[in-house]
């Protein structure tokens, strides 16, 4: 979920770490047992062929424990340095930024975080993104044309839209759009935006995906989600009158965010911790998030699938991804206060 135009690194200085990063890895560091507990926020049927591959590749088991990012951020926080985590595997970036605050997560090394721009990694080094999503309006398309749909997010309070909205307020994206509406407008605006929409009667879903499902149904006219489970949902249902639309740039509303990983500082298995983060950020790791689960790679070079507009052409906020996670817990106590979460 920055700062646009941030000059990469050049393709020459990254050679060395590109050619290691794609290297068949190799199982095992330094006596260590060979296997990893890796806290996912992750949705299970997203990643889960990623694990096995690198299981099959490495001989290093990933032991799994799937949840809300936020709830398992929350979780490593009160376990602190007696967490069984390795590695957390965060939705949001806000999600890493909490447990990177708490002083839990361990320094990545340059070689890791060159892979990827500097908007899309922590400042502090403590994570990195794994994979680009951003923040759009699906809408149902025998309902609506695009030009009938705000290009702000702050306009879908109107009274216009009443009962035609839908999202997912628990889901950790949506927790982190609002995180940066806040710290891009201000408490007491996001707040009257909230309450707006919460006048508007909005449909309620557990999670993006049934946000998607809802507007293609036409139970609603449009959902706040994530860009990519549109073409999840497209794979399955391809005559489906349903499509995304992207806010104008800039907009609060247009978040680019990261689902990305962080080492967490207590691990007694540093050298198989990081064979993932890699891994996650080889070519492999990349053009599975850029195929199967139709997100952003972010490393240079990796295409996606689907004709999605350039990276480098979406502007967000200009909010810095890593001030999101301390941020977190405000947030939830704003939705909370409005009903959202009660």
């Amino acid at each position: 979920m920055g700062k646009e135009g941030l000059t990469r690194r050049t393709v020459a200085l990254l050679a060395g770490a590109v050619a290691a990063l794609t290297l068949p890895l190799v199982a095992g560091c330094g006596g260590e047992d060979a296997d990893i507990t890796v806290y996912s926020g992750r949705q299970e049927d997203l990643v889960e062929d990623l694990f096995e591959q690198f299981e099959e590749e490495t001989g290093i088991t990933v032991d799994v424990r799937y949840g809300d990012s936020a709830e398992l951020a929350a979780t490593i926080a009160e376990e602190g340095d007696n967490t069984p985590a390795d590695v957390f595997f965060a939705q949001d970036a806000g999600s890493l930024g909490a447990v990177s605050g708490e002083g839990l997560l361990e320094e990545l090394p340059a070689e890791t975080l060159e892979r990827v721009d500097e908007r899309f990694r922590d400042p502090e080094s403590r994570w990195v993104g794994t994979s680009g999503r951003v923040r759009v309006v699906v809408y149902n398309t025998d309902e609506l044309s695009e030009d009938d749909l705000p290009d702000s997010i702050w306009d879908y309070a109107d009274s216009e839209w009443q009962g035609r909205i839908g999202f997912a307020p628990t889901n950790a994206s949506f927790q982190a759009m609002v995180t940066a509406m806040r710290l891009d407008r201000g408490d007491d605006e996001t707040r009257e935006w909230l309450e707006a929409i919460v006048a508007n009667d909005p449909h309620l879903y557990e999670n993006n995906i049934a946000t998607v499902e809802a507007a293609a149904a036409g139970e609603v006219d449009v959902g706040f989600v994530n860009h990519y489970y549109l073409y999840g949902h497209l794979q399955e249902n391809p005559d489906d009158p349903v499509a995304n639309h992207h806010l104008e740039a800039g907009d609060s509303g247009a978040l680019v965010n990261v689902a990305g990983a962080g080492i967490l500082a207590s691990t007694d298995k540093p050298g198989m911790a990081q064979q993932l983060v890699d891994y996650l950020l080889a070519d492999t790791g990349q053009e599975y998030f850029a195929t199967e689960t139709d997100e952003y790679p972010l490393v240079d070079g990796i295409e996606s699938d689907n004709d999605l507009p350039p990276l480098t052409d979406l502007h967000g906020p200009d909010v810095e991804l890593g001030a999101l996670g301390g941020e977190l817990e405000a947030t939830i106590e704003l939705l909370n206060s409005v009903g959202l979460l009660s």
